[in-house]
């Protein structure tokens, strides 16, 4: 049966963001080193030996099962899912089915897939109408980003514990300024200081920002929550702000969300203290940011996303830019 996505959340993972293939992936990287002509084959024949030992999770593990749960919440069969999940992999289909086996086992509700052979992932996003992609592999998500077409993050290492967070509840934690709002503010920090940010903002707190790269999916996610249960603290989608704005900043960033129509559940207007403290209280399934200061600290401690900036972005530096060109 063929539904209608558009209220939907669609998230594409790569295999590699789902469960921990570190062991697999190195061991590619030292026979692309070392024998380049015989990797594809060593590789092949590595998987099929092991395809039948279950993968361990992964990043986005917990946060893909969290969302996948949601889908209990659907009122009926003729209705299009709350949430659907798409594994995206540089894998073939025939080094894919240990990882096609691991999802059986674990009985998550995954139904689509798409086994590349070694090429970007990032051509299909659009054919799996995918909102956010997640990955492991720095090519795919610059190129999804780059092609503004969803949300994208490169997945960090997993944190040493699983996040504990209440059965039926996902968690989701966002950075603001170049990853839920436009790039343009942060720009003016950087290039001009902290006073003529604050003033900037300060005088700009009824214009809304422009959106950023994961404006679309918190927009998403807002008309995901129309479809559930709400008004408590228990209700199933949770969604924080953690930035480091402060007084006089914070009011655009309220009034930006509710030009938008989008409600979060907290907000968290640090004032350039470290992150970690606060994420560890809130506990997300995932948390995205665009800085590696905050990321750095937050890994170790929650799942963590970094956003990439676009290619060409004023934010990097002219060195960056090149080495990205």
């Amino acid at each position: 049966m063929a539904f209608d996505l558009s209220n939907t959340l669609v998230v594409g993972i790569s295999a590699t963001a789902l469960f921990d293939m570190s062991e697999s992936d190195q061991m590619f990287k030292d026979g692309l080193e070392a024998d380049p002509a015989s990797v594809i084959d060593k590789y092949r024949r590595y998987m099929q030996e092991r395809e039948d030992e279950p993968l361990m999770p992964g990043t986005g593990y917990y946060l893909v099962k969290a969302l996948l749960d949601l889908n209990r919440h659907r009122k009926s069969a003729d209705q299009s899912p709350l949430v659907e999940v798409v594994v995206m992999s540089r894998n073939s289909p025939d080094t894919g089915i240990r990882v096609l086996k691991t999802i059986r086992r674990d009985q998550l509700a995954i139904t689509r897939s798409a086994f590349t052979g070694g090429e970007s992932v990032a051509d299909y996003i659009d054919a799996f109408d995918v909102d956010l992609f997640l990955t492991t592999n720095v090519e795919d998500a610059q190129k999804v980003i780059d092609s503004r077409r969803c949300a994208a993050a490169i997945l960090t290492a997993p944190p040493a514990n699983a996040p504990q967070i209440p059965d039926g509840q996902v968690r989701i934690a966002f950075d603001g300024d170049a990853v839920l709002f436009s790039d343009a503010s942060e720009l003016v920090y950087k290039t001009k200081g902290l006073d003529a940010f604050q003033a900037q903002e300060d005088a700009l707190q009824h214009t809304p920002m422009d959106e950023g790269p994961y404006a679309s999916l918190l927009i998403k996610l807002a008309k995901l929550q129309e479809r559930l249960p709400t008004g408590s603290k228990d209700s199933p989608i949770r969604i924080a702000i953690v930035t480091a704005r402060n007084s006089p900043s914070e009011m655009r960033v309220i009034n930006t969300l509710r030009a938008w129509g989008v409600y979060v559940d907290e907000a968290f207007f640090l004032g350039g203290v470290g992150k970690a403290k606060v994420l560890t209280a809130f506990n997300p399934h995932i948390f995205f940011d665009d800085q590696d200061v905050h990321l750095e600290a937050a890994a170790t401690l929650v799942p963590s996303g970094k956003v990439p900036y676009l290619t060409r972005t004023e934010l990097l530096a002219p060195t960056d830019k090149e080495e990205r060109v």
